[in-house]
């Protein structure tokens, strides 16, 4: 798998799209079951709290390691929070949904 990215919900320039927009950096290790689960988990949670609000980028350190490197990287899957502030990191496949979304301060 590439360095893939998408956008969530809505095109750029419709509405306030930049209101409170998350940025997220998912590293994974392949085309592996593990990492497979972690993106569906993410994008899955991801279009429930976040629909039109959220940048996604997928990067497969098998292929880049040397993204793994620039992101300081030491196990996989690991996501990373950029915006909004803080910055969270959040290692390990996504399964406990209730973990990710505290970390990601979804929860109300």
């Amino acid at each position: 798998m590439k360095n893939n990215e998408e956008k969530g919900g809505r095109k750029k320039g419709r509405g306030n799209s930049k209101k409170k927009r998350y940025t997220l950096c998912l590293y994974i290790t392949g085309n592996t079951v593990r990492s497979l689960r972690s993106i569906q988990r993410l994008r899955d949670l991801c279009e429930k709290h976040l629909a039109g609000k959220y940048d996604l980028k997928v990067v497969d350190i098998v292929q880049q390691p040397e993204l793994a490197s620039e992101g300081q990287i030491i196990a996989a899957p690991t996501l990373i929070k950029r915006f909004p502030p803080p910055l969270t990191r959040l290692v390990g496949d996504l399964s406990d949904q209730q973990r990710v979304e505290l970390a990601l301060n979804l929860r109300g």
